[in-house]
């Protein structure tokens, strides 16, 4: 395995949000680790270290260096807030899951860029472990940026929905 099938292998891990993967072959053991939800920031180091390689009975054992890389994935850096984004109101998910637009495949959406919301209005769904929990706003205001796709795996506290509240 060369250093670019590494590298594209570590860029998978941290799109798939698994936490750990390992590889092991006759001549290398790979481990990559992501801590994306308890660090979030970019980072990747390597650590090496000296391990016997498996030898036939009776020849000598030699060593061999195990490469471990180990991938902590970062958040992308949060843009300068321009005059109008100060103004709006984020709406985070409260949890890790699935984020769903509409209750049913054949429903409209919830909600589209423009509506206008109040507290206690149903925004989205959120399915986590088969349960589907309706997220509602605690706010009320105008939806100006809806930033999940429908069907799209969401991690706890990713922004979902841009609010204006001077309506």
């Amino acid at each position: 395995m060369n250093i670019n099938e590494i590298q594209d292998l570590i860029k998978f891990v941290a799109k798939a949000g698994v936490n750990e993967v390992e590889i092991e072959k006759k001549d290398f053991k790979l481990v990559i680790k992501s801590d994306y939800m308890a660090k979030k920031k970019t980072n990747f180091k390597e650590e090496t270290k000296i391990v016997q390689q498996i030898s036939p009975v009776g020849a000598m054992p030699s060593p061999m260096v195990q490469q471990q890389v180990i991938a902590e994935v970062t958040k992308p850096e949060k843009k300068e807030e321009t005059k109008e984004d100060s103004n709006l109101v984020t709406i985070k998910a409260q949890m890790i899951g699935t984020f769903y637009r509409s209750s049913a495949p054949e429903k409209p959406p919830f909600v589209e860029v423009g509506s206008i919301i109040k507290p206690g209005d149903t925004l989205c769904i959120i399915e986590a472990m088969k349960l589907f929990n309706e997220i509602e706003s605690e706010v009320s205001g105008k939806i100006v940026k809806i930033l999940v796709d429908d069907v799209s795996p969401i991690e706890f506290d990713q922004p979902l929905f841009l609010i204006d509240p001077n309506i």
